[in-house]
């Protein structure tokens, strides 16, 4: 049974993968199955491969909601957890890489209102978006590859405008710069990234940071606002 779970994963995520030892047979078994039916759905669930990736697999949890497929481009081994809810109503559509994976109660909302669509959403190869994560493709938003994303991370690519005072603030538009997260980032859980960031490859946001600004590539940041640690 560890041998077809070592061969099966690492067919699908295209290198080699080894089960943990540790780890009881009958829980192995149960996961494979939860897989085989992760499996089953996204053949029905029809989302669009580029024809290099043509017959790969992408695997979709239970009560999984992705709306406007057809704007959706994927890699292989996609996992969609249990309960994601996508919304790919955005004017460029949303990008996902090879190997990919957004766990349970992760939301990737295209839009806030219908009078003004988001931008959309590039994710890179080798992604790990991990549960409860909210990401608002209202600006364009980047995530690069092998970059980890935390539980219950929030991404926010837009600000309301509120600067005169008689008029109240839902009434006076927005602006969208966009977000951008380099490559292996680490982006630790309960981060908040504000719109206008751009986060330089190899750096790490330390828990709970909110983060205004900029941060330099392999630089560590932490703390609201976040600020410089130190580097690696």
């Amino acid at each position: 049974m560890r041998k077809l779970a070592n061969k099966l994963i690492s067919s699908t995520k295209g290198e080699k993968y080894e089960v943990d030892k540790s780890i009881p047979t009958s829980y192995l078994m149960g996961t494979l199955f939860s897989k085989f039916n992760q499996l089953v759905r996204g053949f029905f669930t029809r989302i669009h491969f580029e024809k290099k990736h043509k017959g790969k697999r992408v695997f979709v949890g239970r009560h999984v909601v992705i709306k406007s497929k057809k704007k959706i481009r994927c890699g292989y081994g996609v996992t969609f957890g249990d309960y994601c809810y996508i919304d790919a109503t955005c004017k460029k559509g949303i990008e996902i890489g090879s190997n990919v994976s957004f766990g349970r109660n992760c939301i990737i909302q295209g839009y806030g209102v219908l009078s003004e669509i988001g931008e959309g959403l590039i994710v890179e190869d080798g992604v790990g978006i991990a549960c409860n994560a909210f990401i608002a493709i209202r600006g364009e938003v980047r995530i690069g590859k092998n970059t980890i994303i935390g539980p219950s991370v929030k991404i926010h690519s837009e600000n309301h405008v509120f600067s005169d005072k008689n008029v109240p603030i839902k009434s006076q538009g927005t602006t969208r710069k966009g977000v951008s997260i380099g490559e292996d980032c680490w982006i630790g859980s309960n981060v908040t990234i504000l719109d206008g960031v751009n986060i330089g490859d190899h750096a790490i946001v330390a828990a709970g940071a909110v983060v205004t600004s900029d941060v330099p590539a392999y630089c560590i940041v932490g703390g609201v606002p976040a600020k410089q640690i130190k580097t690696r």
